[in-house]
């Protein structure tokens, strides 16, 4: 869509704020995942499966479920599959299951799919990388986070951030990430180079294309289809 590199990101940030965006208590100090469980709670619920059927309670809320006092279900208590079902209809930027799910990023040529967990075993599955990039960080505000996120969609890397543009924390971060994929010594970082063009240059694949499209392709969006053919 014009105007933006990632209509699909911006999107997001208008769905449902009920259930997506960001999450700022998860950069309290004192968060946990007590925390986490008292946010789902509070998510309004969409469905419940019973007698193979789905029962719609869109709106509800699971705390009255757990008292058995759900207007659809009256005297009705959740399972643990309940639960487990009303974690899946929570899209926030990184949602907790038994693992962290990084939802920023889609699917892309298959030349960048081992990119993207390259980059966050190198940042989060190294403790020397992770603390550095905790220490960058630590003093970047809500407000800033929000404004990133608002404006990245449409501005990319070259999206200003404090004196500098975002590019440039880019740079640091994928160092970093490149640099605890070394530590762990199974010759993992050369997955990082199709990001790295990116990074160097700070055109987005997305800027890329959209040149291909005005120029090379003629206004035409078919040979994208053959471009980012797998």
């Amino acid at each position: 869509r014009p105007g933006f590199l990632s209509y699909r990101s911006h999107i997001w940030t208008d769905t449902d704020n009920s259930r997506c965006g960001m999450l700022p208590f998860v950069f309290d100090d004192t968060f946990g995942f007590e925390s986490y469980v008292e946010y789902a709670l509070d998510v309004p619920m969409y469905i419940v499966y019973r007698k193979k059927k789905y029962v719609d309670c869109s709106g509800m809320s699971f705390k009255d479920f757990m008292k058995g006092k759900l207007p659809s279900l009256p005297g009705e208590f959740p399972n643990l599959n309940d639960w487990e079902n009303h974690l899946t209809t929570i899209f926030p930027e990184v949602r907790l299951k038994r693992y962290l799910e990084m939802r920023g990023a889609d699917g892309g040529p298959w030349r960048r799919l081992c990119a993207l967990p390259a980059l966050w075993v190198g940042l989060l599955y190294d403790e020397t990388s992770l603390q550095s990039v905790l220490d960058i960080t630590k003093d970047w505000t809500l407000e800033e986070m929000q404004m990133l996120r608002n404006k990245v969609p449409k501005m990319g890397l070259k999206t200003p951030f404090r004196d500098s543009l975002l590019r440039h924390v880019a740079e640091d971060i994928l160092q970093l990430a490149k640099e605890g994929l070394q530590r762990r010594g199974c010759k993992e970082s050369g997955f990082l180079n199709e990001v790295a063009e990116v990074v160097r240059t700070g055109i987005t694949p997305a800027e890329r294309l959209l040149d291909l499209y005005h120029g090379k392709w003629g206004n035409c969006v078919d040979p994208v289809f053959e471009e980012l053919l797998y």
